[in-house]
């Protein structure tokens, strides 16, 4: 079966800037700016990970693992210091509520835009807004601004989108923690289905017993290195020892 994501020897880091004292840039600014106040963090180190078109993956680690930053490079939204990344097919997902809204336009025009974003045509949108609506519950308040949701009608709206969109690869990262209990059973209830359905699903989450229920595949990442790839079973017990 062909790969829906290919991530080939990835690694990224940032700079953390760290001026203690104004004494300290003083020195260092007279010195002529020799030295350097700032540290770099290695969040990916030369990471590897091809994922099977239907797959269910779980990324794993303590905070400061990598795991969020290796799927903001599988959605695009970030890019490698070096390696490369591929995806085939649509990808689709919640990386943070409310990423590629904007919040002086309606609900209503959000759905186009993201939409359109996603490539999707207008009459794609038409035919899906009734039920993107319907799964959102948003109601009468599609007309509105959206810079005055809550985060939970934010996520509500972003995560309706998404799923409508028919994407091929589908991406989350700890959205799920924002809506109330109710709609996070019915979200979790539609990631369940779109895996049924052969789509390919890399999830993010601190929830243990959510993942091992969806996921069948565990990638474990300390200091941005892949520590184990393998059954979500095993991958969860490391994490718990």
């Amino acid at each position: 079966m062909a790969n829906a994501i290919e991530v080939s020897d990835i690694s990224k880091q940032f700079v953390l800037r760290h001026t203690r004292s104004i004494k300290e840039a003083v020195v260092w600014l007279a010195k002529g700016r020799k030295g350097d106040l700032s540290q770099k963090f290695h969040a990916l180190k030369n990471v590897s990970v091809e994922i099977e078109t239907g797959e269910t993956v779980a990324l794993l680690g303590l905070n400061g693992s990598g795991k969020s930053t290796l799927l903001k490079h599988i959605s695009g939204v970030m890019l490698p210091d070096s390696g490369s990344v591929r995806t085939r097919g649509r990808v689709a997902g919640l990386i943070e509520v409310g990423a590629g809204f904007h919040p002086d336009l309606s609900g209503r025009d959000n759905v186009y835009l993201n939409g359109a974003i996603m490539g999707m045509t207008e009459q794609q949108v038409n035919d899906r807004f009734a039920d993107i609506i319907e799964f959102s519950e948003i109601g009468q308040f599609i007309d509105t601004e959206v810079k005055f949701y809550s985060s939970g009608m934010y996520l509500r709206l972003a995560f309706s989108v998404a799923v409508h969109t028919d994407p091929e690869v589908f991406l989350i990262d700890e959205i799920l923690a924002v809506g109330d209990e109710p709609f996070q059973r019915k979200c979790i209830d539609k990631i369940q289905e779109l895996a049924a359905n052969g789509k390919t699903l890399v999830v993010v989450s601190h929830d243990l017993d959510l993942v091992a229920r969806i996921c069948s595949r565990g990638v474990l990442l300390e200091h941005g290195n892949v520590m184990f790839d393998g059954p979500i079973d095993e991958a969860v017990a490391l994490l718990r020892a």
